[in-house]
């Protein structure tokens, strides 16, 4: 979606949505405590790292870090209600209308996963990435790290504006269906494999 529909429709589903927003931060608030929002560093267009924002869902990491193992701990019932309805994610707004993100896009990963694309998986940082994408509205978290890759390169590689409002279309589907919240096992989603380095790393512990 190029950058002036992205402005466009950002902004109106900003004034649209502030009711929610407000009432969603309120939520948050009441039940979580401060902060209301949460911010990660993530690796947006060209590998250029930016913050992102959503409403916070879990509660801190005891690391104060990156931490993906320590998800199911930390998740609280309010932060599950917020994911399976996508509330969480009504901050990213912010994202799209500062240029860091597309409406439309390759959901952007963690910045600490940067080294673990193979060279090919790294295209998905050709494009803005989006606050929903082809993979998330064929599977979402259901699907595998491989499945999802390649349907943002599909999206890279042939992305249009038909193929960007087919996307949208389906994204309320599967708001609505709340499909594919969480991985298999999981109480939000694997974390990426490791580096070719890490794995080397881990085979020494091991041994």
């Amino acid at each position: 979606m190029n950058r002036a529909l992205d402005l466009a429709g950002a902004t109106v589903a900003a004034v649209v949505l502030a009711p929610v927003i407000a009432a969603t931060a309120a939520f948050v608030g009441c039940t979580m405590g401060s902060p209301v929002l949460f911010r990660q560093e993530r690796t947006g267009l060209h590998g250029q790292p930016f913050t992102f924002v959503k409403f916070r869902t879990m509660r801190p990491s005891p690391t104060g870090g990156f931490d993906p193992g320590s998800d199911a701990e930390r998740l609280t019932a309010a932060g599950r209600f917020l994911r399976s309805t996508s509330l969480d994610e009504l901050p990213a707004l912010w994202n799209v209308l500062r240029g860091d993100m597309s409406l439309i896009g390759p959901r952007p990963l963690p910045s600490a996963y940067l080294g673990r694309y193979t060279e090919r998986e790294a295209r998905r940082h050709d494009v803005r990435p989006g606050i929903t994408g082809l993979a998330q509205v064929l599977g979402r978290n259901a699907l595998t790290w491989e499945q999802k890759f390649a349907h943002d390169l599909h999206y890279v590689e042939h992305r249009s504006l038909r193929m960007d409002l087919r996307i949208l279309v389906a994204t309320v589907r599967t708001v609505v269906r709340r499909d594919g919240v969480t991985a298999t096992g999981s109480a939000t989603n694997h974390e990426l494999r490791a580096s070719v380095a890490g794995k080397a790393a881990g085979r020494g512990r091991q041994a």
